[in-house]
């Protein structure tokens, strides 16, 4: 028996995966986040699934408008996919995405 059998085993809870995805789409550049009216405002929101050391991600978040949709929601994928990767060792299968808003940036009304 070497060292390494004697290591165990470690498992990430995919909730913890799931907030990894979900910081990750957040501070990618031209996501935001919904204001709602009573719980304040919310940013993505990730689902995750899978088997062993193997995950696939659902994201739904919200755009700045206007944005270049494929460009934005691309390089989410990837942040994401290389945030959950270096952070968990995980492989990530795939990340699709949903673009639920498209929200303008607001300014202050009274200056």
């Amino acid at each position: 028996m070497t060292d390494q059998d004697d290591r165990g085993a470690l498992r990430i809870d995919p909730a913890v995966v799931r907030k990894i995805a979900e910081h990750a789409a957040d501070a990618a550049p031209g996501t935001t986040s919904v204001k709602r009216k009573l719980i304040g405002s919310h940013g993505a929101s990730a689902t995750v699934t899978g088997a062993g050391d193997t995950v696939s991600l659902r994201l739904d978040l919200a755009l700045h408008y206007p944005a270049k949709v494929r460009e934005v929601v691309s390089d989410v994928r990837a942040k994401v996919a290389e945030e959950v990767e270096r952070i968990t060792s995980y492989r990530v299968l795939g990340v699709d995405v949903t673009v639920s808003a498209l929200l303008p940036a607001t300014r202050p009304r009274v200056e």
